[in-house]
């Protein structure tokens, strides 16, 4: 067994980086379906372990750099956001809740469908839904937990945790061929034409260029320093209370707590193409050390019938995002963006969802309000609705006899 120290493991979330870009530019594949770089070159370093398990080597990675790189980035999403782009999207956050939670409602019933059409246990058909499938690892571990202790479901926190993997790699390959499907419906002569052309921040277009200075960095450095920490210790005041919340969540909170209570004392301005390059970073490092952590050999042990509910979750999705969400949203070319981005969070995580949509908007142009809606109901939202649709699940009959 080969363990990788921090260093190594930084170098290797580099490295697989720089080979998720070489193959997304010279394979076209990739190229035409957006499918984001990290999960290009994540995926291909997970298999090549997977392969060197099978010959009985087995390497590992230190990841105690990816927590703080996932709340650097909320961070940054937090300190990119103002009060006056929240108040104007606030109904188009609205419809797009409405449609996450309509998603939620159908991943349940159909992994407890085919889960006892199947013969196996409901809870089963529930851990494959929208526990593991919108509320990734951390829900995933938490409810695999007391379906273990409460329900007495055996090897509970192995499904969830193998659920939750397969579904951060369907979620970050789906994304990007739902969108380009229906760009092509938008753009085609009967569809509606796209919006006309705006100037792309940050999060839109990560590739480009943006000029900064030793001290404009350690000063954004600095505001997402202090989201980290403030956004931490509000995390650990509100455990075991009835407001607690995912750390992430506390941490976006505070940096657009930062963001918009510093300009409205006229003390300071946040630089957004700075931030948006350090969010750039963090994101990317944090989804290429995710993707290269993977243990596929999990997704191998699933059994059958649990493989056949994930892959009909996976095309459920897939249509659902057509369908539903992209005519929801207005069957336009920002609905479209905001449909792969639903595929990115609705299968695995925010993350995955925000790469998705970079991998859209980097070849056919912005999207500013799917980068306002997508992180704020994934951050503030869907945790919160998930629990809800989870508990009324659990009240029907069948649970509640068990």
């Amino acid at each position: 067994m080969f363990q990788l120290d921090f260093y190594g493991t930084l170098v290797a979330a580099s490295l697989v980086l720089l080979l998720g870009r070489g193959l997304v530019k010279r394979v076209g594949f990739l190229r035409v379906y957006n499918i984001p770089e990290p999960v290009a070159g994540g995926l291909v370093v997970a298999l090549i372990l997977l392969a060197l398990r099978g010959l009985e080597v087995e390497v590992r990675f230190d990841t105690s750099l990816q927590t703080p790189l996932m709340l650097a980035f909320f961070a940054t999403i937090g300190l990119s956001a103002d009060f006056a782009s929240l108040k104007k999207g606030g109904r188009v956050v609205g419809i797009f809740l409405l449609a996450v939670t309509g998603l939620l409602v159908v991943q349940n019933a159909m992994g407890i469908g085919l889960a006892k059409a199947l013969g196996l246990d409901p809870l089963m058909g529930l851990l494959t839904g929208s526990i593991t499938l919108a509320g990734g690892h951390g829900t995933g571990a938490a409810w695999g937990t007391v379906f273990s202790e409460k329900f007495g479901l055996a090897s509970a926190s192995e499904l969830a945790m193998a659920s939750a993997t397969f579904g951060l790699v369907l979620g970050g390959l789906i994304g990007g061929p739902v969108a380009r499907l229906l760009i092509k419906r938008v753009q085609s002569p009967g569809g509606l034409e796209p919006e006309k052309p705006r100037v792309p921040k940050g999060f839109e277009q990560p590739n480009k260029e943006r000029s900064i200075t030793p001290f404009s960095f350690i000063e954004t450095l600095a505001l997402i320093a202090v989201s980290l920490l403030a956004g931490t210790l509000l995390n650990g005041q509100l455990h075991d209370t009835a407001f607690e919340l995912p750390t992430f969540v506390c941490v976006l909170f505070v940096g657009v707590i930062l963001r918009n209570g510093l300009s409205a004392l006229g003390l300071y301005q946040v630089f957004e193409r700075e931030v948006s390059v350090l969010g750039n970073v963090s994101l990317s490092l944090f989804l290429a050390i995710a993707l290269m952590s993977l243990k596929l050999w999990d997704l191998a042990s699933l059994a059958l019938p649990i493989f056949i509910i994930l892959a009909a979750q996976t095309l459920v999705m897939a249509l659902f995002a057509i369908f539903v969400t992209f005519r929801l949203m207005g069957s336009h070319y920002d609905a479209a963006v905001l449909a792969a981005g639903h595929c990115g969070f609705g299968l695995g995580a925010t993350p995955t969802a925000i790469a998705n949509m970079q991998a859209v908007t980097q070849r056919y142009g912005p999207s500013q309000i799917a980068f306002l809606v997508v992180p704020m109901v994934g951050a503030f939202f869907i945790d919160i609705i998930n629990v809800i649709v989870i508990k009324l699940y659990l009240a029907l009959p069948f649970f509640a006899a068990a």
